[in-house]
């Protein structure tokens, strides 16, 4: 008999699943990895999930938070996304960045799991940001290196022209929207050779805007995304510093027509979503 699936996922906020909004569900929200354990257990009831990411981790804290634990879990599979919250701030050593990103992936890589890496996408947060552009650039050439050379399945994010479409995201400009989601979702199956249903979004022609609506989106953006996002970093706090994971240990996945309009929230710290 085939062993059954040992889907342990770790990160921040794009693994949690921040932006895919799901008040039934710890953190009140779903995301891409949820529902790509949802598609393991509809063709294996047998299928167990963990999902130790949470919003705001740089690569150090989920390297010394998350990366011990999953290992306990002896996991058959392990997705990876780090370094995106390391990316944004305004001194980077990349090298550093890049090397110890390196050692978490051989240390995931030797427990002998299927391991998911990730790269990163341009985010259209604003042109002010477009510098952002080049250190995203360089942190993909590194990980689709590091993909090859420890023999790991990669989700080219980059690639994605899907994302170039502002409905993939949500009003934080930063984070998937729930269709975002779904379709990260999709494109893991298809990466991890595994059968599912998901569709890519349809959406109509995107509405036109005038130059004074896209003024007061900006304006409003700034205010309610950005002015707290600064506020954080100016005191050293971070939006996730009051969560727990949101499935802290493998359990069966509880698929979601089976939630009802109650949380599931076994043994998850409860917590408002910002500090």
């Amino acid at each position: 008999m085939n062993r059954p699936t040992r889907f342990v996922a770790l990160g921040d906020s794009f693994t949690e699943g921040v932006g895919d909004n799901d008040l039934r569900l710890p953190n009140d929200c779903r995301g891409w990895a949820d529902r790509v354990a949802e598609e393991f257990a509809r063709h294996d009831q047998r299928t167990l999930y963990a999902n130790l990411a949470i919003r705001g981790r740089r690569l150090q804290r989920i390297v010394d938070e998350q990366i011990e634990p999953a290992m306990a879990m002896e996991p058959t599979l392990v997705s990876f996304y780090a370094g995106g919250n390391d990316l944004l701030m305004a001194k980077l050593n990349m090298t550093r960045l890049m090397r110890d990103y390196e050692h978490a992936v051989q240390r995931i890589a030797a427990s002998g799991a299927t391991v998911l890496l990730f790269t990163g996408y341009n985010v259209p947060l604003s042109p002010l940001l477009e510098p952002l552009k080049l250190r995203t650039a360089i942190y993909n050439r590194h990980i689709r290196r590091i993909a090859a050379t420890y023999g790991t399945l990669l989700v080219d994010y980059w690639c994605f022209e899907k994302f170039q479409d502002a409905r993939m995201w949500s009003p934080d400009r930063l984070h998937m929207s729930t269709a975002g989601h779904r379709y990260m979702a999709k494109k893991v199956l298809e990466v991890l050779g595994v059968p599912h249903s998901l569709q890519p979004p349809l959406f109509g022609p995107p509405l036109s805007r005038t130059l004074a609506e896209n003024i007061a989106d900006d304006v409003a953006w700034l205010r309610r995304d950005v002015g707290p996002w600064f506020s954080r970093r100016l005191r050293g706090v971070s939006s996730g510093d009051r969560l727990g994971p949101r499935w802290p240990g493998l359990m069966p996945v509880v698929l979601p027509e089976r939630l009802g309009t109650a949380k599931a929230r076994p043994g998850i710290q409860e917590s408002s979503r910002f500090s």
